[in-house]
């Protein structure tokens, strides 16, 4: 990317930071420096990425776990490769048996919302396929950490607190006390500084990294996840892991500004962010901060996540391709839709013609943009005796309406909050970035880029600049430090506007972008105890 373009026009609470050799952007320091050790000890991005993944299992254990999903784009000789390491439900659960225990929707906590979880298996497909070091090496910080301990960062504590609360007063079950006895031993969330480790999870660590992740999905690991199941009522099989493995697949794109702006494909939500982005091409921006150019995006948001909502699901169950919902036919229909006032937004018909974010890049020119997820905060709730695992509850996204594409059934994937994305230009890499945070992270990618294309902001600009978030009908959430101005010009406009103080609400992202020079340029979300390891 030429910064000769870009203006400093939006106050940065922080620096970008420039390094050559390598760098690591996530929300904790500790994971990215252990990324960045691996780049200095002769590996690459991808072994760089599989450490601090690893690393955020045990230094941001709110967030994600051993049984998160994960997606990972992966630029390596002049190719971007898509890896879908998203989870199936299990085979033994259906609408009707989730309806025979009296519910109505998907329970957000428990045995019900899990699915097979998918990150092993991209941490060592990403090893075997394009690491350099053995995967043992790259799994050690994480070992350590959760080993010897390490002291809770402040967001991280906050986010811990919650849980806690929230679980002390919610849960009651065998199947809950190892989440106890795991994550707040001293009975309590630990508080900033405080020191926490997990010699199971370390043990369990060393077993993922000698089967190269086999034992979680044919050894001793998923025995125990069967077992505990069976014994509490679960409906996750050995089975299910068993026929379980993550899959590589083709990225999808869209063009804005010159720029190639890629997604993965369904059932990640990606797309919403690319069909959004295919509105606003119609619309020209010469001012960020203006009520035309904040309304035009959110009337284009919650067209694409209105489509996204009701078409996205497991790609076998999808009703309409992705070239009919990215095509410039449909964009140009749902454009038409966006007038001077907020509407009421509805499905098209494209037929008409709690998460990690984290990226890494070499000097060698490989750059990975890779996120993984137990969903809400800790996930299910549900973690494995004697072994650390805390297990997702991405199946909370199915819905008990059979005929929604995103209905559950046995052996399906959920539609998928978590997306990174990837940009290019003319074929050539200009880097990684991402947004993480539930529903989100389309939005998310949506203000980066337009913050970086429209009004040539740094990395670090586009990160910091006040966000803004779809929620439903005509409701808008609005950071603090939204101008005062707008809010009240949008409200006029129809938008029903509520200004938030809590900027954890607006995700969190980090992003590094490589200049004509081959300098690396990175920026870190400052909503969270974010950072970016650089040499």
């Amino acid at each position: 990317m030429n910064y000769d373009a870009l203006k400093n026009s939006y106050p940065s609470r922080r620096s970008v930071v420039y390094g050559r050799k390598g760098m690591v952007c996530t929300s904790q320091p500790l994971a990215a420096q252990a990324g960045l050790d691996m780049i200095k000890k002769g590996g690459n991005a991808i072994d760089a990425i599989i450490a601090t993944a690893s690393c955020m299992t045990v230094l941001e254990p709110t967030s994600n776990g051993i049984g998160s999903d994960a997606f990972a784009l992966v630029w390596t000789k002049g190719q971007l490769h898509g890896l879908n390491a998203s989870g199936k439900a299990p085979m033994s659960l259906d609408i009707d048996t989730v309806k025979s225990l009296g519910h109505n929707s998907m329970p957000k906590r428990g045995w019900i919302p899990v699915m097979v979880p998918g990150a092993p298996s991209a941490w060592a497909e990403l090893s075997e396929k394009y690491g350099r070091l053995p995967f043992e090496e790259v799994l050690k910080p994480a070992i350590t950490y959760a080993e010897e301990g390490y002291g809770v960062s402040p967001v991280i504590s906050r986010l811990w607190g919650n849980s806690y609360r929230e679980f002390s007063a919610e849960f009651a079950g065998e199947e809950y006390e190892p989440w106890f006895q795991t994550f707040a031993p001293k009975g309590h969330a630990p508080a900033p500084g405080e020191v926490w480790n997990s010699l199971e999870l370390a043990d369990t660590l060393r077993k993922i990294a000698a089967t190269k992740s086999k034992a979680i999905y044919q050894g001793e690991l998923a025995d125990a996840i069967d077992a505990f199941s069976q014994k509490t009522g679960g409906y996750i099989r050995k089975s299910d892991l068993e026929d379980y493995w993550c899959k590589w697949v083709e990225p999808i794109h869209t063009n804005y500004r010159g720029y190639d702006i890629w997604e993965m494909p369904p059932n990640g939500n990606g797309i919403i962010a690319l069909m959004a982005l295919n509105i606003l091409r119609g619309f020209e921006f010469t001012e960020r901060d203006t009520a035309e150019t904040i309304h035009k995006q959110l009337e284009a948001m919650k067209l694409a996540f209105t489509d996204g909502k009701h078409y996205v699901s497991d790609e076998t169950a999808m009703r309409v391709t992705t070239d009919e919902m990215l095509s410039e036919e449909y964009a140009a229909r749902r454009r038409a839709l966006i007038g001077r006032d907020a509407i009421m937004p509805s499905a098209g018909d494209p037929k008409c013609g709690g998460t990690v974010y984290m990226c890494a890049a070499d000097g060698e020119g490989n750059m990975v943009s890779y996120i993984q997820s137990n969903y809400w905060g800790f996930g299910s709730g549900i973690v494995i005796p004697g072994t650390g695992i805390s297990l997702q509850n991405r199946g909370y996204s199915f819905s008990l309406n059979k005929e929604d594409a995103n209905c559950l059934a046995p052996g399906k994937k959920a539609f998928h909050t978590i997306i990174p994305a990837f940009l290019t230009k003319d074929g050539e890499a200009v880097g990684p970035f991402g947004v993480m945070g539930g529903f989100m992270q389309p939005q998310g990618h949506l203000q980066v880029i337009t913050n970086t294309l429209d009004f040539h902001m740094n990395p670090q600009e586009a990160l910091d600049a006040p966000r803004w978030q779809w929620t439903g009908g005509k409701d808008i959430e609005v950071e603090r430090g939204f101008p005062y101005a707008l809010t009240e010009e949008l409200v006029r406009r129809g938008h029903n506007i509520k200004v938030l103080p809590e900027s954890l609400n607006f995700g969190r992202g980090q992003i590094i972008w490589k200049d004509e020079n081959g300098t690396l340029t990175g920026a870190t979300e400052p909503r969270t105890d974010g950072t970016v390891a650089a040499w």
